[in-house]
């Protein structure tokens, strides 16, 4: 790959995430209180073209919620079940996603994306197939602690 992933996936949080919700970004190592046994949100989407792959946003249930109040400028009292938050998750990553893009193609590596769906539970993992380029940077912001994944294989 003619490009740093791990930079790009920094870069992308720390633009969306302050451009979009007007949070900072506090990059940390992973520790092992991020799945804590709560309910999580994950929002996917896929990278289809040069490289094959997926790119996800993780949070917990209660942060999800609050970045979606953030980005719909509401109160929590407002939030209305889990369509909303779901929703605010999907576009959240569909932003990260289409930062990451954009760099591959300036890359020459052209992409496209698909698009964006959520993932809700208490305790999952994503494990990638063999060959699969895994870069991963996780960062607290307002409060929160945020997991950035990028799963993605050469196509040639």
């Amino acid at each position: 790959m003619n490009t740093d992933l791990e930079v790009i996936l920094e870069a992308a949080a720390k633009n969306v995430f302050s451009t979009m919700l007007s949070f900072n970004v506090e990059f940390q190592k992973l520790d092992g209180s991020f799945f804590d046994g709560g309910e999580h949100v994950a929002g996917t989407v896929g990278i289809t073209g040069a490289f094959n792959g997926m790119v996800y946003l993780y949070s917990s249930a209660p942060f999800a919620r609050q970045m979606t109040c953030s980005l719909l400028g509401m109160k929590d009292s407002e939030i209305e079940g889990n369509e909303m938050v779901n929703d605010a998750m999907g576009e959240l990553t569909n932003m990260m996603a289409g930062f990451i893009k954009s760099r591959l193609d300036n890359a020459g590596c052209r992409c496209v994306m698909t698009i964006p769906s959520v993932i809700r539970g208490r305790d999952f993992k994503i494990e990638p197939v063999s060959g699969v380029i895994r870069k991963t940077i996780y960062f607290q912001s307002s409060g929160g602690k945020v997991l950035v994944e990028a799963l993605l294989k050469a196509t040639s």
